[in-house]
C-alpha cells in the first residue's frame, strides 16, 4: 500500500492552506455572499468533483476530501466550510450522477462558479435522512410534479438559489416510494424561511422551506422518478466519505494549538507539556485523529475504485464525528479556564463539532449501517 501523497497533492494542499487563511464570514452579516462564494469557488470547494466540461476541478474523492482538510487547516471558517460541503456533495453531486445531459448544462457552471449556490432539503419537522417516510409529497400533473410540503434544517436554506429535495411520490412504494428534484429558487409557491439561530457552524445558514403546489417540470427530476433513496444515498456516501475532511482540519488545527499552548504555559513553574496527563490526552488526540483519517481515505479511495463504500463511509463518519466533539472537549481541559473566554476560540471550536455526531446520520445510525453491512 502506498499512504504518501504525491507532489502534486502536496502542492494543491499547500496551496490550499495558505490561501484559506482568513475565509470568514464576519464582514457579510452571516449571508453567504458573492464575495465568500467567489472565495470558496477560487478555491475549488464548490465544483471539486464535478468534471472539467461542467467548469469543475475533475477531483476524485481522495482528491476532493485533501482539499477540505486542507482549507480546514489552514483556517477557513467551519461553518462555510460546511456550508461549501452540503452545496457540492449533497446537492452538487446529485445533479452531476442523476440529471439529464441538459440540465447538468444549464445548473453546474454555475454551481461551480459560486453563482449558484445549492441546499439540501431533506429534513423533515418530523422526519430524519429516512427518505420512507417524507410527509412531503410530489403530485403527478401534465408535464411535472407538483410539490407540497415542509423541509427543516435546510443547509444553505435562507441563502441557496436551487434546492434539491426528495418528496414521496408513491405512498405504498417502500423503497421505490420517493423521487429527487432540483427546484429553482424562484419557482411558484416555493418559500424559504428565515434563517434559524444556531449555537454551531454559523457560517452556514439553515432555514425552513416551505412548497405549496410548487411546480417543478420533468427535466428537474434527478434520476427517474421513485430512484429518490437511490439519489440520496449515493450523496451520502460522498458526504460521509468527504465532508469529514473538515473536521480532520479541524481537529489538526486544534492539537496544534495544544501543543503549542502546552510548551508554553506553565503550571507551579512546570510547563503543561510536562505533566503525563496532559501528554498522555494530547497522544489520544493524535491517535484519534490518525485513525479517523485512515478510514476516511479508505472511504474516499473505494469511492474512486468504483467499489461500494458504504461500510468505510460509515465508519469514517462515526470515528471522524466523535474525534472531532472528543477533541474539541479535551482542547478545553488543556486550555483550562481561557477555553471559556471567546478571545481564545475554544469554545466555538466545540459548538462547530458537536453537530457532527448528527448530521448525514447519527452516530447511532452510523452504527446500524456498520451492523448491516458486517451481516446482522
Amino acid at each position: 500500500m502506498e499512504f504518501s501523497l504525491s507532489a502534486e497533492q502536496k502542492e494543491r494542499c499547500a496551496r490550499t492552506r495558505k490561501a484559506a487563511r482568513n475565509i470568514s464570514p464576519e464582514t457579510t452579516g452571516g449571508e453567504l455572499d458573492g464575495h465568500i462564494r467567489k472565495r470558496l469557488a477560487e478555491l475549488g470547494l464548490l465544483g471539486a468533483a464535478v468534471p472539467p466540461e461542467y467548469g469543475g476541478a475533475g477531483l476524485g474523492a481522495l482528491d476532493t476530501a485533501l482539499l477540505y482538510e486542507a482549507a480546514s487547516d489552514g483556517g477557513a471558517d467551519t461553518g462555510l466550510l460546511f456550508a461549501a460541503a452540503a452545496h457540492l456533495f449533497a446537492c452538487v453531486t446529485p445533479v452531476v450522477e442523476f440529471a439529464r445531459p441538459e440540465t447538468r448544462r444549464a445548473l453546474l457552471p454555475g454551481l461551480c462558479s459560486g453563482a449558484l449556490l445549492a441546499g439540501n432539503a431533506m429534513t423533515e419537522p418530523e422526519a430524519g435522512s429516512d427518505t420512507s417516510r417524507l410527509a412531503t409529497t410530489a403530485t403527478r400533473v401534465d408535464g411535472g410534479h407538483l410539490l407540497d410540503g415542509v423541509k427543516s434544517f435546510v443547509s444553505n436554506g435562507p441563502d441557496a438559489d436551487l434546492y434539491v429535495t426528495y418528496a414521496t411520490t408513491d405512498p405504498d412504494g417502500g423503497y421505490f416510494g420517493t423521487t429527487a428534484f432540483a427546484v429553482d429558487r424562484d419557482a411558484p409557491g416555493l418559500v424559504p424561511g428565515r434563517a434559524m439561530e444556531k449555537s454551531g457552524l454559523a457560517g452556514c445558514r439553515a432555514g425552513e422551506v416551505r412548497f405549496t403546489r410548487c411546480f417543478v417540470p420533468d427535466e428537474r427530476v434527478l434520476g427517474a422518478p421513485g430512484q429518490g433513496q437511490v439519489v440520496f444515498q449515493a450523496s451520502m456516501r460522498w458526504e460521509r466519505s468527504c465532508l469529514f475532511a473538515l473536521y480532520l482540519g479541524q481537529q489538526e488545527r486544534l492539537i496544534r494549538r495544544c501543543v503549542e499552548h502546552a510548551r508554553r504555559r506553565t503550571r507551579s513553574g512546570t510547563r503543561l507539556a510536562d505533566l503525563p496527563q496532559v501528554a498522555d490526552r494530547l497522544a489520544e488526540m493524535r491517535l484519534r485523529l490518525e485513525s479517523g483519517r485512515l478510514l476516511l481515505y479508505r472511504a474516499c479511495a473505494e469511492i474512486d475504485a468504483g467499489r461500494d463504500p458504504d461500510l468505510w463511509a460509515a465508519m469514517a463518519k462515526l470515528a471522524v464525528s466523535e474525534a472531532s466533539v472528543t477533541t474539541a472537549l479535551d482542547a478545553g481541559r488543556i486550555f483550562g479556564g481561557r477555553a471559556f473566554l471567546t478571545e481564545y476560540g475554544i469554545e466555538e471550536e466545540v459548538r462547530d463539532a458537536l453537530p457532527a455526531i448528527t448530521f448525514s446520520g447519527t452516530s447511532d445510525i452510523q452504527r446500524r449501517l456498520i451492523a448491516r453491512e458486517m451481516g446482522l
